[in-house]
C-alpha cells in the first residue's frame, strides 16, 4: 500500500487482534486444498453415477470417467503436447489483452469526453459473436498463431477495459481528498492514490478475462490450429475417438483452473493489503 492510502486508512485498519479460530480460518491450511478437492471428487462421483450407473447419457455424447482417464493414459504425449501449445496461447493471448485492456481502460478514465466517444464502439465489438469471427481471421491472418490470438484477445479485453476504467472513477473520497491536502500533482495523485486504489477492480476483470482467454484460444484453434487441444478435439471426434476428445475437454478444464488459481495467488502478493482492509471472509 502507497505511504497516502496508508495515512487514509489508518483509522480504519485498527482492529482488534484476529482470534485464534479467525487466523486458522483466513491462514493457509488443508481447506484451502481439501475443499477444491472435495469438489473435484464430488463432480467425478456424479459423472459416473450418470454415466455408468444409471446409463442417462449416450457414451458417445459422454464417455464414463474411467474411459476417458484411459484415454488420457493412453493418448498422453499427443495431449500433454498439444495441452502446452494451448497454454501458451492462452497466455500470450491474455497478456496482451491486458496490456491493450488497461490502456484503453486509462484512456477512458482520463477523459469523459473519450469515454462518451469510444463506449457505444467497444460495447458493439463485444457483442460481435467470435465464432462469427473465426472464418474472416482466417482468410485476413492465415492460418497459425495470428487468429488464435486475435481471438484470445477479442474474448479477453472488454472485462478488463470495464474493470480499469470502473477502478480509477471510483477512488475512495477519502484517499482524493488526502491526495489534494497534501498538494499533489497529477501524476503523484495517480500513481499513489488512484492506480493502487483500481488495482483490486483490475483484478475482478483479469479473474473473468483469464477463463475467456483458454475458450478464445480453442475457439481459434477450431478455426486456424495446426496444433493445441482445441486442434486435437477435431481430429480424435473425427475418427470417432470421443473418450480422447473428452479427455481433451477435461485437460482445457485443469488448465484454466490453474491459470485462474496462479492469478489469485499474483493478486494476493501484489495487493496484501486488500485482505486485511476488507471483511474476512
Amino acid at each position: 500500500m502507497t505511504e497516502l492510502q496508508e495515512r487514509a486508512a489508518e483509522p480504519a485498519t485498527r482492529k482488534p487482534a484476529p482470534t485464534r479460530s479467525a487466523s486458522r480460518h483466513l491462514g493457509p491450511g488443508s481447506a484451502a486444498i481439501g475443499l477444491p478437492l472435495l469438489g473435484v471428487l464430488v463432480a467425478l462421483a456424479v459423472w459416473w453415477l450418470v454415466t455408468s450407473v444409471f446409463h442417462l447419457i449416450h457414451p458417445a455424447s459422454l464417455p464414463p470417467p474411467e474411459d476417458v482417464f484411459r484415454a488420457l493414459v493412453e493418448s498422453r504425449a499427443v495431449l500433454l503436447e498439444a495441452a502446452g501449445a494451448t497454454t501458451l496461447s492462452t497466455v500470450v493471448g491474455f497478456l496482451l489483452s491486458t496490456v491493450a485492456g488497461v490502456l484503453i481502460g486509462l484512456a477512458l478514465a482520463a477523459s469523459r469526453r473519450v469515454e462518451r466517444m469510444f463506449s457505444p464502439l467497444l460495447v458493439a465489438i463485444n457483442a460481435v459473436p467470435k465464432i462469427a469471427l473465426g472464418p474472416l481471421l482466417v482468410v485476413s491472418l492465415g492460418w497459425g498463431q495470428k487468429p488464435i490470438l486475435t481471438m484470445v484477445f477479442l474474448l479477453c479485453f472488454f472485462p478488463i477495459v470495464l474493470s480499469t476504467a470502473t477502478g480509477l472513477t471510483t477512488t475512495p473520497a477519502e484517499f482524493a481528498e488526502l491526495a489534494r491536502s497534501l498538494n499533489a500533482s497529477w501524476w503523484q495523485a495517480f500513481r499513489k492514490v488512484r492506480f493502487p486504489a483500481a488495482l483490486p477492480q483490475i483484478f475482478v476483470g483479469l479473474k473473468v478475462a483469464m477463463p475467456l482467454a483458454a475458450i478464445g484460444a480453442v475457439i481459434g484453434e477450431f478455426q486456424a490450429g495446426e496444433a493445441g487441444l482445441g486442434y486435437q478435439i477435431l481430429q480424435f471426434n473425427g475418427v470417432g475417438a470421443y473418450s480422447t476428445s473428452w479427455a481433451a475437454i477435461v485437460l482445457i478444464a485443469a488448465m484454466s483452473i490453474l491459470l485462474y488459481f496462479a492469478l489469485v495467488v499474483l493478486e494476493r502478493l501484489a495487493l496484501p493489503w486488500v485482505r486485511a482492509t476488507t471483511s474476512s471472509r
